[in-house]
C-alpha cells in the first residue's frame, strides 16, 4: 500500500515537472498579428547637424505652467520657434501646407498624398516643456536652455520630452522632401503647444480634423522607446505603447468635533483619515496578469527571461500569486498591472493646538484600462466602509479625459511596422506592447482613429530616463539619428499600398 502511494506520488511529481517544463519551453515569442515588415532604407541624415538643430530648438523656452499658457505677452518663444522651423526645414515647408490650429499655437502640417482614397498618416509631437525647478539649475551638467552638445549628448529641457521627437520628425520629413519623395498617403504632422498642462491644442487639432472627416490609418505620438537593462530580461526591450492610463482624483474627508488639543478624543478626524489612507494602501486595486495587454507584454519577452522567471510567468496557475506579490513591490511594474493609489495632499487643522473638524486627503489614481472611475469609487467606499464620518467625492478629474484610453490593435499593419522599426533599432531585441503610465496628446486622436500608438525609435538607459521632467535631461546624438531615420522609415513603410 505504502509502495503504491509512493509510486503515485512519484508519478504525480514527474507529471507536474513535465507540465512545468513543457509550458516553460513553449512560453514566449513576439506578439505578432501581422507579417514582419521589410523596411526601406532611410534617407541620408546628417546626425551631427540634426543634434545641433535640436540644441537650437532647446533654446526656445516654450515653458507651460498652467492651462491657458502661453498667455498673452508670453507667446514669443512659440512664434520664434515657428519661424525657426520654417527657416531650418525649407524642403518640408515647401512640400506641405501649414495651419495654426484655432485657439492657440498648435501647428498642423499637411503633405498631400497622390491617392486620396488612402487614409492619412498622423504624426504627433509637442512644442512645450516643463520648467526647471528653482534652485536646481546649478545641478545640471550644462545649462538647461542652452542646448549644449557635449560628449555625445544634447543637454537641455525637452531633449527627451518632447523636442527630440519634434526635431526627429522634422528631420525625417525634410530629408524625404529634399530627396524628391512624393507620398501616396497624405502625411499630417501635428505639433501641440500645451501638452504639459492640458493638451488643449492637440484636442482642438483633432476636432478640426474630425470636422473635415479625416480618419487616419494610424496616429503616432511620444510615450515609449527601447529600454536597456530591462528588469524582465536583463537586456534591451522595445516597447510600443498601445494604451495609456487614465487620471482621476478623489477627495476623502472625515468630519468630527473639534476642540482643544489638550483634551483630545480617541479616534479623532485625523486619526480616522489616517486609517482610511492605510486601508487604501494595504488594499490596492486588483491586479490582472491575464489582461491581454499585460499578458502580451510578458509573453513577448518570455524567450529572453531567465529560466526561473520564465517558468513562473509560463505557469501562472501555480505561481500567479507569487508573481503579483513580486511585481507589486516594483513601482513601475505595479503601475503596469493595476490602477495605482497615491495619496498626495493632506489638509487638517489650521493650528497646532486645535483639533481638526474636517481632515481631508487628496488621493490620485492612475486608471488601468481594465478599470473605470466607478470601479475606483466603489473600491474606496468598500475599503473604508467601517470608518465613521467619512465622505468621498470627486476632486480634479479627467485632465486628459475620463478614464484610460482604448487599447489599440496589435494585429494590423501599423503595429507590424512599428514592431519592425523597434526591432531594427535594437538589432533584433524583443518588442512588446506596453501601457504608457502618463498622459500624452495621442489620447485625443482616439476621436478619429482606433490605431493610436506611442513610440519613439530610440534606445535609452534607465539613467537617461531619469531626465524626464528631471535634472540633466539629455539625449544621445546617436538617438537623434535613430529618431530621424526611424520616423522616415515609418513614413515609407506606411506609404505602401496594402
Amino acid at each position: 500500500m505504502i509502495k503504491r502511494i509512493g509510486l503515485g506520488l512519484g508519478a504525480f511529481v514527474l507529471l507536474l515537472v513535465a507540465v512545468l517544463l513543457i509550458r516553460t519551453f513553449n512560453y514566449g515569442g513576439p506578439h505578432r498579428g501581422a507579417d514582419i515588415v521589410e523596411l526601406d532604407p532611410a534617407p541620408n541624415i546628417n546626425v551631427e547637424r540634426a543634434a545641433a538643430r535640436l540644441g537650437e530648438a532647446i533654446q526656445f523656452q516654450t515653458i507651460t505652467l498652467t492651462a491657458g499658457d502661453p498667455r498673452p505677452g508670453t507667446e514669443g518663444p512659440w512664434l520664434e520657434m515657428r519661424d525657426w522651423m520654417e527657416a531650418t526645414y525649407p524642403a518640408f515647408h515647401a512640400a506641405a501646407t501649414r495651419e495654426i490650429v484655432p485657439g492657440g499655437y498648435t501647428l498642423l502640417f499637411t503633405w498631400q498624398g497622390s491617392d486620396t482614397a488612402l487614409d492619412p498618416l498622423l504624426l504627433m509631437a509637442h512644442q512645450d516643456v516643463v520648467p526647471v525647478n528653482m534652485g536646481t539649475q546649478s545641478d545640471w551638467e550644462a545649462p538647461p536652455f542652452d542646448g549644449v552638445v557635449r560628449d555625445g549628448y544634447v543637454y537641455g529641457r525637452g531633449t527627451i520630452d518632447d523636442k527630440g521627437s519634434m526635431v526627429g520628425l522634422l528631420e525625417a520629413l525634410d530629408a524625404l522632401a529634399r530627396d524628391g519623395f512624393q507620398p501616396q498617403r497624405t502625411i499630417l504632422l501635428m505639433l501641440g503647444h500645451d501638452e504639459e498642462v492640458s493638451g488643449s491644442g492637440a484636442s482642438s487639432g483633432v476636432q478640426l480634423l474630425k470636422s473635415r472627416g479625416v480618419s487616419p490609418v494610424m496616429a503616432l505620438d511620444e510615450g515609449f522607446m527601447a529600454v536597456e537593462d530591462n528588469p524582465l530580461t536583463g537586456g534591451t526591450v522595445g516597447y510600443i505603447g498601445v494604451a495609456e492610463k487614465g487620471y482621476v482624483t478623489f477627495e476623502i474627508t472625515v468630519s468630527a468635533e473639534g476642540g482643544h488639543s489638550s483634551t483630545p478624543p480617541r479616534n479623532s478626524a485625523t486619526v480616522r483619515l489616517a486609517r482610511a489612507l492605510v486601508a487604501l494602501d494595504e488594499n490596492q486595486m486588483p491586479a490582472d496578469l491575464d489582461y491581454p495587454l499585460v499578458a502580451g507584454l510578458f509573453r513577448s519577452t518570455g524567450h529572453e527571461m531567465p529560466f526561473a522567471q520564465r517558468m513562473a510567468f509560463a505557469n501562472q496557475w501555480l505561481f500567479g500569486g507569487y508573481l503579483k506579490s513580486v511585481l507589486s513591490n516594483v513601482p513601475a511594474a505595479n503601475a503596469m498591472i493595476r490602477t495605482t493609489t497615491a495619496p498626495t495632499m493632506l489638509v487638517g487643522s489650521a493650528k497646532e493646538n486645535v483639533l481638526a473638524q474636517r481632515a481631508t486627503a487628496i488621493v490620485n489614481f492612475r486608471i488601468h484600462p481594465r478599470d473605470t472611475e466607478e470601479d475606483i469609487l466603489n473600491h474606496i467606499k468598500h475599503v473604508t466602509r467601517d470608518i465613521e464620518g467619512l465622505e468621498v467625492k470627486y476632486g480634479r478629474t479627467g485632465i486628459r479625459g475620463a478614464g484610460a484610453s482604448n487599447v489599440s490593435p496589435m494585429d494590423n499593419k501599423a503595429y507590424a511596422v512599428l514592431q519592425a522599426i523597434a526591432s531594427d533599432v535594437t538589432d533584433g531585441a524583443p518588442v512588446a506592447p506596453g501601457l504608457v503610465l502618463g498622459a500624452t496628446d495621442g489620447r485625443y486622436a482616439e476621436a478619429i482613429t482606433d490605431s493610436v500608438y506611442r513610440f519613439m525609435p530610440a534606445i535609452m538607459t534607465p539613467d537617461e530616463l531619469t531626465g524626464f521632467h528631471g535634472t540633466n535631461e539629455r539625449i544621445s546624438v546617436e538617438n537623434v539619428g535613430r529618431l530621424a531615420r526611424g520616423y522616415a522609415q515609418l513614413v515609407l513603410a506606411m506609404d505602401k499600398s496594402e
